[in-house]
């Protein structure tokens, strides 16, 4: 069942009830820093109806007690994490409905009422309006559209139509970027990722999935709006920064640091905007709700994989996961 057909079913199934108060987004590693798009658009779009974004775990050990049949809960896992599967369980239990977001069915597609299936983002012939971040930002832009009359919702459509075609054209314009920026970060021990806004999330998974987690690097994940409240002081002529500049009402925060970044950095600090990736297609009233989609597989496909190839590591390998108990 497509998106809006699944929520349009929901929001009419909730009407006698009060319907959709609360949305919550569930999930663990990638695919929690993937809900971020949708916790952005719904912090700035929604008038009435209060979001929020869990890691598994925390939502198993703590669920709200807003949480209820009022509730909409969103719960995401490639594979079926089982902390996710857990949390999808506990908030069922509280009587919120339930989507699951899934590539390979498990116990996360037989606990939740409703499934889509989403294409990974690490797979080439995957088409990007089909990855987890973006099917959760479609599904934010659907009940907003629904039951507030988001004004932005047709244009937004357009947009995830020709986000496939984008993201194309910014893998063939940032593959010899990347390629520079590996070779000369290759030897680096420790890469400082920096962004704001709405390409904060893409900035958390290139440090704790791509660098941390398949290319084990220590990788510090800075707020631009925070970095001159104490992290502009590990800053010298050697440190490694990649600071994506996203396009839409925060931009200013990351080119206040890009000024701090140029005067104090070296060589090693390395830029990259949502201009470039061909954002500007998109309509301006919303574009900055695309920031995410187009970052992130960018930095998964293009420059996380040049850098593999460039230290000779293959970012398949790991030292803990899938090999140890935890």
């Amino acid at each position: 069942m497509e998106v809006n057909k699944i929520i349009e079913k929901i929001i009419k199934d909730k009407e006698k009830e009060g319907g959709i108060k609360n949305v919550v987004w569930i999930a663990a590693g990638g695919s929690f820093g993937g809900f971020y798009p949708a916790q952005y658009f719904m912090d700035r779009e929604s008038k009435t109806i209060r979001s929020q974004v869990f890691t598994s775990n925390e939502f198993v050990y703590a669920p709200p007690k807003f949480c209820g049949p009022n509730t909409l809960a969103i719960v995401c896992s490639m594979r079926g994490t089982p902390e996710t599967c857990e949390a999808a369980q506990v908030a069922r239990n509280m009587g919120a409905v339930t989507i699951g977001l899934y590539v390979q069915e498990s116990r996360l597609t037989e606990v939740c009422e409703y499934n889509i299936m989403y294409q990974s983002i690490a797979l080439d012939e995957s088409k990007q309006d089909m990855v987890n971040s973006s099917v959760g930002v479609q599904i934010a832009m659907n009940l907003l559209y629904m039951t507030e009359g988001y004004e932005g919702y047709k244009d937004a459509m357009e947009g995830f139509s020709i986000l496939d075609d984008i993201y194309r054209d910014a893998v063939a314009y940032t593959t010899p970027l990347a390629k520079k920026w590996a070779e000369n970060n290759k030897d680096q021990k420790s890469i400082y990722v920096m962004a704001s806004g709405p390409a904060m999330g893409s900035a958390y998974i290139f440090s704790i999935c791509n660098l941390m987690e398949m290319l084990q690097l220590d990788s510090p994940t800075v707020n631009s709006c925070e970095f001159f409240h104490g992290p502009f002081e590990v800053l010298d002529k050697a440190t490694s920064v990649f600071l994506l500049v996203n396009e839409g009402r925060v931009r200013s925060a990351d080119e206040r640091a890009i000024k701090f970044l140029k005067q104090y950095g070296g060589d090693n600090i390395y830029i990259l905007y949502a201009k470039e990736l061909g954002i500007n297609r998109i309509k301006d009233s919303l574009s900055e709700y695309f920031n995410h989609v187009l970052f992130s597989p960018i930095l998964n496909n293009v420059y996380m994989r040049e850098l593999s190839y460039a230290m000779k590591q293959d970012y398949m390998t790991r030292r803990y996961m899938w090999k140890v108990e935890y």
